[in-house]
């Protein structure tokens, strides 16, 4: 029997476990991990994210999805683990670089009343060489951009692109609407990817203002995906649908994008304390 402390947190609804493993190296196994992010018998959640010490940065966001997978990386989990070493006193810093598996990310948060309430990350360059997002298409390609995939008899035409986790973007005219658990569940399994992909469907709602939702390898459809909304700003440009600037709302909340002229893409957005305590596990 193992007690853990946890405490669970969400950036506009993609909500995660978080466990301090700074002052004592925890590790769980797949099977202990999907049971905290069951939602009937665990703690609940998206999945499970270890915040551990760093010899590259000042800490290191250790993710896992809700079925015990490992992950690179988490927009929306980065955030809260700024959130989380600041307001938890393990740094003073309102600037603290994160290790992740796309490297590590600069953050800046911005505080009101002594805590932190928004998180801006430079999520670093996007990924577009295919055979790195990884997909499999044509090796000639240096982009895969409207690809054609079949699900189910149906084309559909997917935008691949790589925050240090696989994305294939794919534009719908009402996401609200369309199978997103059916379709989903199919194209993150697809032979097109041989590391699985999240899938984001993706409307227009006006210039520079898009709607997403996503479904994430491993989870299922979430609130919202940090990454996802990276990688859409990036496809709509590549696809001529916005500028480098957009809103992009999520069924959780909105996120500010921005693919600078630097070439590394900025997200800006919110982090979100709910509730903290203990679970025994076996």
């Amino acid at each position: 029997m193992k007690k853990i402390r946890f405490t669970k947190m969400h950036g506009i609804g993609n909500d995660y476990v978080y466990i301090d493993a700074t002052k004592e190296d925890i590790r769980l196994s797949a099977e202990q991990i999907a049971f905290l992010a069951d939602r009937n018998f665990g703690i609940g959640g998206d999945g499970v994210i270890f915040i551990r010490n760093s010899e590259k940065a000042d800490f290191m966001m250790d993710m896992y999805n809700a079925d015990g997978s490992w992950s690179e990386m988490c927009g929306n989990g980065i955030r809260c683990v700024g959130k989380y070493v600041y307001d938890y006193g393990l740094t003073n810093k309102t600037n603290p670089n994160i290790e992740t598996g796309k490297g590590v990310l600069a953050l800046e948060m911005t505080l009101e009343q002594g805590a932190v309430s928004q998180v801006k990350v430079n999520m670093g360059a996007p990924i577009l060489q295919p055979s790195q997002v990884p997909v499999q298409v044509s090796t000639d390609m240096n982009q895969a951009v409207q690809v054609p995939i079949e699900i189910e008899g149906k084309e559909y035409f997917f935008t691949a692109v790589s925050m240090g986790n696989p994305h294939a973007v794919i534009y719908v005219d009402d996401p609200d609407t369309f199978p997103v658990h059916e379709i989903g569940k199919q194209i993150e399994n697809h032979e097109f990817f041989p590391n699985r992909v999240n899938v984001e469907f993706v409307s227009k709602k006006g210039k520079n203002y898009l709607y997403q939702r996503t479904w994430e390898r491993g989870t299922g459809e979430t609130l919202a995906c940090g990454t996802g909304a990276c990688a859409v700003l990036v496809a709509s440009v590549l696809n001529v649908k916005t500028e480098r600037k957009a809103t992009i709302d999520l069924r959780g909340g909105t996120l500010q994008i921005e693919w600078s002229e630097n070439g590394d893409v900025y997200m800006t957005g919110g982090a979100e304390t709910v509730f903290e305590g203990e679970i025994v596990l076996k």
